[in-house]
């Protein structure tokens, strides 16, 4: 949004964009869900199951969730899936982990990583966390090769639980029979929604707070508007609800009618 927008409205930074802070993100009954799934994995030193339709806030759950645990106590590992091989996978977790790799041998970076961890774990006395996003794009053999990943001492210490978040093809992902040993170790799940309107609502409320303007500029059918719109999800609400700032401006209109929410609906697919 320009500052012409900002300024028609009131607005004292860019609403519903998705670099907030932690403090800032909207601790909804699904956020406190995903925490209480993933805190119960680490204390297992097992793996929690995220899934959810694309925008449904995944990503940034697994954020917040990131940001509650103590950096002096806990140890967070946290990349993105690709499609590629296990090899690739390996070279991001050791960048993570601030390290190099020590050729190109699956063995070797596989040594390479377990010793870190051994190191944080036993010598630094820190807790590690492995969360993998968009784990859904995961080949059947990373699973497998994952889940060698985990195992310590004959599989006896549990050292790094493991999260792993994508779209809800990961369930499907997880049932191949090379996924199986990993899939074992699943202690808990759970599956992202879209927010029904009242959560709908409450979330461009949270967004405008944050960005300075405490009255709701939507008119009841716009937020309806929104909500239908989006399906619920959290990513197309925003753009419409940006969207649909931007062309009330535009009108030199206030508030924001379900009409503007339409004509924005048109920009997006």
């Amino acid at each position: 949004m320009n500052i012409s927008h900002r300024v028609f409205f009131g607005l004292q930074r860019a609403p519903f964009v998705a670099d907030i802070s932690h403090k800032e993100i909207l601790v909804t009954s699904a956020v406190k869900g995903v925490e209480e799934r993933i805190r119960y994995a680490v204390t297992l030193g097992s793996v929690a199951l995220i899934t959810g339709e694309i925008g449904s806030g995944k990503s940034t759950a697994l954020r917040y969730v990131a940001g509650t645990f103590h950096p002096s106590e806990y140890r967070i590992i946290h990349v993105t899936a690709s499609a590629g091989s296990i090899l690739e996978l390996y070279r991001y977790i050791l960048g993570e982990l601030g390290l190099e790799p020590s050729g190109t041998s699956r063995a070797r970076m596989t040594r390479q990583i377990k010793q870190e961890i051994k190191d944080s774990v036993l010598g630094k006395k820190m807790k590690v966390l492995l969360i993998i996003d968009e784990a859904s794009l995961l080949r059947p053999d990373v699973f497998a090769e994952l889940h060698t990943l985990t195992q310590f001492e004959n599989d006896s210490k549990p050292f790094l639980p493991m999260v792993l978040a994508g779209q809800g093809n990961l369930v499907d992902n997880l049932k191949y029979r090379d996924s199986l040993p990993l899939t074992s170790r699943v202690v808990a799940r759970c599956h992202l929604q879209g927010v029904d309107q009242q959560g709908m609502e409450s979330y461009l409320a949270h967004h405008l707070a944050i960005a300075g303007v405490h009255t709701s500029l939507f008119e009841p059918a716009a937020i309806t508007a929104i909500h239908q719109g989006s399906g619920g999800l959290f990513r197309k609400a925003n753009h419409l609800a940006r969207g649909a700032l931007i062309v009330a401006a535009q009108k030199q209109s206030t508030p924001v009618s379900a009409d503007h929410v339409r004509i924005a609906a048109t920009e997006l697919f």
